[in-house]
């Protein structure tokens, strides 16, 4: 099975879980949950899957654009979108697929465990988004 969606928002990193002093419980931060509510609305949105998720193998590819400063001029706005630079500033790679793959639990697959192969690239675009390929490995 082949999966293909796009997140309309700007990448974030998953956040460290937090203490909460008053319940003694960890939580996950608001920024965090939001972010992945978006991830479960947007693969939903497009795949209505009412089946069992898949328990085989995955390989993800997740590409995430970030727009360039506003304060840039445009000549220089324009070499980073048409160029190949890579966005090197936050969120860390690593922390932007835990977030999604966190998020895809239980929707495409039963654990982000099942994910046998990820490539992550951070990339200048013209707005912010996150294109998300899976396929599942027979």
């Amino acid at each position: 099975m082949k999966y293909s969606f796009e997140i309309k928002e700007r990448a974030i990193g998953k956040e460290r879980p937090r203490y909460s002093a008053k319940n003694g419980r960890m939580y996950t931060p608001t920024k965090t949950s939001s972010f992945e509510e978006k991830v479960r609305f947007a693969f939903k949105s497009k795949y209505n899957i009412a089946l069992e998720p898949s328990t085989g193998e995955f390989k993800v590819k997740i590409t995430a654009y970030f727009k360039p400063a506003e304060s840039l001029s445009k000549k220089k706005k324009q070499e980073l979108i048409d160029g190949e630079f890579g966005f090197l500033h936050k969120p860390d790679a690593d922390n932007v697929a835990k977030a999604i793959l966190d998020a895809l639990n239980g929707l495409a697959y039963k654990d982000d465990s099942q994910v046998a192969n990820l490539l992550i690239f951070k990339l200048y675009g013209e707005e912010n988004k996150i294109l998300v390929e899976m396929e599942e490995i027979n």
